[in-house]
């Protein structure tokens, strides 16, 4: 589907599911045509100390997709208001990508990834269902609708990063044009 096809701005009011699945499905196949031909010194490329590169980040996405947004929507689904999520481990890729390649976890995600929208699409979600609630263990209460918003944004806040530290390794060269490359002249868009 074009994204911009019966795109309104009453869509940005409105939480729309199946604009929200059609985003999380499209991830990994933006993160293969991406990375998957990339050397491994590019993919293990990071901004420096302490920041993650495009391979931890894919490591990132799996953890989720194992432990975070599907386990999350069957808390709130399943307890309701008295369940709460277990914490996230934010760095649990480091150990768990260890000997991988970025074309192993590419693939990885892309199994994962299927399968929560395959058990998503499976819960025959009702909109009554998206103000359902649980509780976070850092954030307090959150709704259905706020967990799955942030699912994608979640996507596309790693995209953003993923583009930024490819972007880094030109920066240098860019010359006079940095001035209109926001990604690496840290200019607000």
């Amino acid at each position: 589907m074009d994204c911009a096809k019966g795109f309104t701005m009453a869509h940005i009011e409105q939480f729309d599911f199946d604009h929200a699945q059609q985003a999380l499905r499209r991830t990994p196949a933006i993160l293969d045509a991406w990375l998957r031909a990339c050397p491994d010194d590019v993919v293990r490329e990071n901004e420096g100390p302490e920041t993650w590169s495009a391979f931890d980040v894919v490591g990132h996405l799996i953890h989720g997709e194992k432990t975070d947004w599907l386990p999350r929507v069957k808390v709130i689904l399943d307890e309701g208001p008295g369940g709460e999520f277990q914490p996230f481990d934010r760095f649990a890729q480091f150990e768990a990508s260890a000997g991988k390649t970025i074309g192993q976890l590419l693939d990885e995600f892309a199994a994962l990834r299927a399968v929560s929208l395959e058990a998503l699409a499976g819960l025959h979600l009702q909109p009554a269902d998206f103000d359902r609630t649980a509780r976070h263990p850092a954030l307090g209460v959150v709704t259905l609708r706020q967990l799955l918003a942030t699912w994608v944004v979640h996507d596309h806040d790693h995209v953003m990063q993923i583009a930024r530290v490819l972007a880094s390794r030109w920066a240098p060269h860019v010359g006079p044009w940095r001035a209109y490359l926001r990604i690496v002249s840290g200019q607000p868009g």
